[in-house]
């Protein structure tokens, strides 16, 4: 028997709030273990709001949603959980970013952007990241430690990668990235939000522009040319998808690569093992994004039709929030999860990346990035350590995507 919104499940007192905070960066807020027991369909309130949305904690739960074609993405509806203050004129005259789109839109400018991010097109990019891996590390070696990773390494490789494939100019990048850090925090005002989103996007729409009328070799170039043809996005609709792809290619590969060298720093005998066996590496990419699954909440859904998750009925035009971190360290699927083994066989098992339609498309990128930059360090300063207390690291509790605010290190 199922029960409704009315009817909670189990024992539990739902959460008085969302987003929940991580008391230690390599694992999950402590609530989530107990909802997965004894409540893993449960409501909470969402702090920006005080409206209420489902918490889907469970692995085999979070696939469900992230599969089902009766949940939207699309954060115009009655009953999206917003995680951020938006202004309702801002809300009213927003574009649709990919992300926030349901097929068939959402297919038709996916498949736009999918010959950019193949293995193949991301095996032909793996020179160039090395290169600017290596460029940076160069840069980092000759001033000498101690240094802040985040700012010599982690922030710039990524920008530097996603810049060159948008055709965006390199010279630009702290613009960007002070508009991109402002749009995933969660404690901006309405007012920070929209002058966030309308400095980016009106930067964007000067260099859409300027692709439309001086095409280079460029992602953005590209898909301008196509929809010459294909016809399925105006100005405005390129203007909104390079903001995705700047915005989601540089952030969160960027607060990877700092919690990932961090979580290897402080398991000195696996970062040895690395070090030992570059084969392991893949594997050991795998089981950091599983363990900080930086994007929690990223994958918000609101139900257009009634679906039942476990023995809970969601109704059609509730907020669901399918939790990926949750379900990265559910028990069921990954024992003993709060550890980090980079050997763990079923690593790859994880929903970092999404599920379904709108698993992210760059991926494959995002992988070979983390892999360019955590094998070069292994490699080539192998006497690396955290010039900092673990104390005294400041995390991004109050943002969209996880991350560590600065990284000092020294050799």
């Amino acid at each position: 028997m199922t029960q409704s919104a009315d009817a909670l499940p189990g024992t539990q007192a739902p959460p008085a709030q969302f987003p929940l905070r991580r008391t230690c960066p390599f694992a999950e807020p402590p609530e989530y273990a107990g909802l997965r027991a004894d409540a893993p369909v449960s409501r909470a309130a969402l702090k920006v709001n005080g409206k209420p949305a489902w918490l889907v904690t469970r692995h085999e739960h979070v696939r469900q949603v992230l599969g089902d074609s009766r949940v939207s993405s699309n954060l115009k509806l009655p009953g999206y959980p917003h995680q951020f203050h938006i202004p309702e004129e801002l809300l009213a005259r927003v574009r649709l970013m990919m992300l926030n789109m349901d097929p068939p839109e959402h297919t038709a400018h996916r498949r736009m952007l999918i010959p950019e991010f193949t293995a193949r097109r991301v095996r032909e990019l793996r020179p160039r990241i090395q290169q600017i891996v290596d460029e940076h590390v160069d840069a980092m070696l000759a001033a000498g430690g101690p240094v802040d990773l985040v700012t010599a390494l982690a922030l710039p490789v990524p920008s530097l990668v996603i810049c060159e494939l948008l055709g965006v100019p390199y010279e630009d990048h702290a613009r960007f990235e002070e508009w991109s850090a402002a749009l995933m925090n969660h404690d901006l005002s309405p007012q920070e939000y929209g002058a966030a989103v309308q400095a980016l996007d009106t930067y964007l729409d000067q260099l859409v522009t300027l692709k439309e009328n001086e095409p280079g070799d460029d992602l953005i170039s590209r898909f301008l040319e196509k929809n010459r043809t294909e016809r399925v996005a105006d100005h405005t609709d390129v203007v909104t998808m390079a903001r995705l792809m700047l915005v989601g290619g540089h952030e969160t590969t960027a607060n990877m690569i700092g919690l990932g060298v961090l979580a290897l720093l402080r398991h000195p005998e696996q970062m040895a093992e690395l070090r030992a066996d570059p084969g392991l590496l893949p594997n050991a990419v795998e089981e950091l994004l599983r363990v900080f699954s930086i994007s929690d909440s990223g994958t918000a859904r609101v139900a257009v039709a009634d679906i039942e998750v476990g023995d809970v009925t969601i109704r059609a035009g509730e907020g669901i929030l399918a939790l990926n971190n949750a379900a990265n360290h559910d028990e069921s699927v990954f024992p003993d999860p709060d550890t980090l083994d980079i050997h763990r066989k079923e690593a790859r098992s994880h929903l970092a990346f999404g599920y379904g339609v709108h698993q992210c498309i760059g991926a494959t990128l995002a992988r070979v990035e983390l892999e360019a930059v955590y094998g070069t360090l292994l490699r080539r300063v192998p006497g690396l350590r955290l010039a900092a207390e673990p104390e005294e690291l400041r995390f991004k509790d109050d943002a969209m995507v996880y991350g560590v605010y600065e990284l000092p290190v020294t050799w």
